[in-house]
Order: C-alpha cells, then sequence, then structure tokens
C-alpha cells in the first residue's frame, strides 16, 4: 500500500519539481553564475570573480544607500505597519455598530493597484494643487507650496506614507484568527473579572502570535520588492534619497545596461531576504513550534 502511495506522490510531483526546476532554479544559477562577470547586453560575457560585489559596496554609493533604505522600510513595515493592522482587528473584533463598514472602508486601499495608488498620491502631493497645500493653505491663510516628493527633507516620509498606514492585509488575517479562538475562554476571563483590554493583552495576542509573525515576514518581505510605487512617484530621487534595491536593479539594468552589476544586486537582495526570514522566525519562535 505504501509503495503505491510513493509511487502516486511522485507521479504528481515530478511537474511541479520539473517545473521549479527549469524556471527557477535554472535561474536561480544564471544569476548567482553571471554576478562574477562582466555583462553588458551585446558585449562578451568575461569572468572578473569578485569585483561587482567589491564595487558594489567599497565604491557605489547609490547601493549603500539603497540597501540603508530597504532595511529601514522593513523595520518600519514590521513595526508601524503591523501594530496598526493588529490594533485595528483588535478594535474591530468588539463587534460594535461601525465594524462591518470600517472593516470595508480600512481595506479598500489594497484593493487598488500600487500603479493607480502611485498616481492618487501624486495629485494629493502636487506642489501647485495637491490637496495637502490646499489644506496648508487654507489653514494659514497663505500660498504654500511645498514639492514633497522632490525635496530631500519630505520625500522619504512621503513615499513611506503612501503604504505604511494601509494594513488591511494584517487585519484581515489577524481577525480570521480570532474567530477560530474558543469563546469559553473569553467567559472564562470575564468571570474573573478581567477588562477588555487584559483580555486582548493576556489571552488573544499571546494566543495570534504565529499570525503575526506571519504578517511581520509578509509585511518585511514585500519592502525587499517594492518597485512600483516608488517609480510612479520619485523613481529612487531627490538623488537617491528613496531608492531601495528593487528600483536600484531596475536603473543598473535599464538604464546602465549593466546585466552583471543588476545580477550581483539581485544575489544580495536574496540574501538579505533569506537573513530577514530567519530573523523574524527566530524573534517570534516560529521554527520550534513547528517542531
Amino acid at each position: 500500500m505504501k509503495k503505491n502511495n510513493t509511487k502516486w506522490v511522485i507521479l504528481f510531483l515530478a511537474p511541479g519539481v520539473l517545473l521549479f526546476s527549469f524556471v527557477m532554479l535554472s535561474s536561480l544559477l544564471v544569476l548567482i553564475g553571471t554576478s562574477f562577470t562582466d555583462w553588458f547586453i551585446g558585449s562578451k560575457i568575461t569572468f572578473v570573480g569578485l569585483k561587482n560585489y567589491i564595487y558594489l559596496f567599497t565604491e557605489d554609493k547609490a547601493f549603500l544607500q539603497s540597501i540603508k533604505n530597504t532595511f529601514v522600510w522593513i523595520l518600519l513595515q514590521s513595526t508601524i505597519h503591523v501594530t496598526i493592522g493588529v490594533t485595528v482587528a483588535l478594535l474591530l473584533s468588539k463587534k460594535k455598530w461601525y465594524s462591518s463598514p470600517v472593516r470595508t472602508i480600512f481595506f479598500i486601499p489594497n484593493i487598488i493597484s500600487s500603479a493607480a495608488l502611485g498616481m492618487l498620491f501624486l495629485c494629493v502631493m502636487n506642489p501647485q494643487f495637491g490637496l495637502i497645500n490646499g489644506l496648508v493653505s487654507r489653514i494659514t491663510g497663505e500660498k504654500f507650496i511645498q514639492n514633497w516628493y522632490n525635496d530631500p527633507k519630505t520625500a522619504f516620509l512621503s513615499v513611506t506614507l503612501t503604504w505604511l498606514p494601509y494594513a488591511g492585509l494584517v487585519t484581515i488575517l489577524v481577525m480570521a484568527e480570532m474567530s477560530s479562538i474558543s469563546e469559553d475562554l473569553f467567559e472564562a476571563a470575564r468571570i474573573d473579572g478581567a477588562t477588555s483590554f487584559q483580555i486582548d493583552m493576556h489571552i488573544v495576542l499571546p494566543l495570534m502570535k504565529n499570525i503575526i509573525g506571519t504578517c511581520v515576514i509578509l509585511a518585511a518581505t514585500s519592502m525587499l520588492q517594492k518597485l512600483d510605487v516608488i517609480m510612479m512617484t520619485t523613481s529612487g530621487g531627490p538623488g537617491a534619497r528613496t531608492m531601495n534595491m528593487p528600483m536600484y536593479i531596475y536603473k543598473t539594468v535599464f538604464s546602465n545596461n549593466n546585466y552583471s552589476l543588476a545580477n550581483t544586486q539581485g544575489v544580495i537582495l536574496i540574501i538579505l531576504g533569506v537573513v530577514v526570514l530567519k530573523v523574524i522566525r527566530t524573534l517570534f519562535r516560529m521554527d520550534k513550534e513547528e517542531e
């Protein structure tokens, strides 16, 4: 019986394994291999060893800035973004009259495409007719013009606000997990005199550790692939103030035509993603609970 099952398992896994090996694994090997070369489209590929890696970490200031920005955004997204989502989930779980409409409204930014969201914020923060400048002008009574995305002092924060507060996915995931908690736990806590805040802190949140860890992973890894909104708003500028690693890889390929250097950055991005994933799983002790 076991032999028959093994054959069927191999039969059904084979197409997926072959497809993964052909599409993903082969691409990964090419990515790693070409990171040790000098490769421009139309030119001969030559082996240069660690030259690309040494150049990126010793001479390319824009790349170092992109790593710094990526780390900061990962930190902000993993903390503030997830905290907002979890807090809203706890508030909406009280099942007040406003819970359903607020949940729907809060999730709307998550169903809008990133390109559309970028265009929306370009209009809202437009220096000439933007909503933000208009409100400040009405409040102060004086003409206020601020180029939020082109000013080095405000560009980073302005770009961050295009995604940081919109934690609808985190809220939905946490609320779905909360629905699996037995009502008996809440009833017992209320009988013992626990307040709503104490129930949330000592019952709900400890039981939500795994799903919150999953949300942190999703939030952090999303910053490792964030490209569209940055491209729509600042393209990484001014200078490299809002440059992240995906945006820099894009510019290296399509502006500089340097495929080997872009692949080197891609390898570093993959390593960064693995490290971030491992750190988060360790902090939330997710590996131990799966053993």
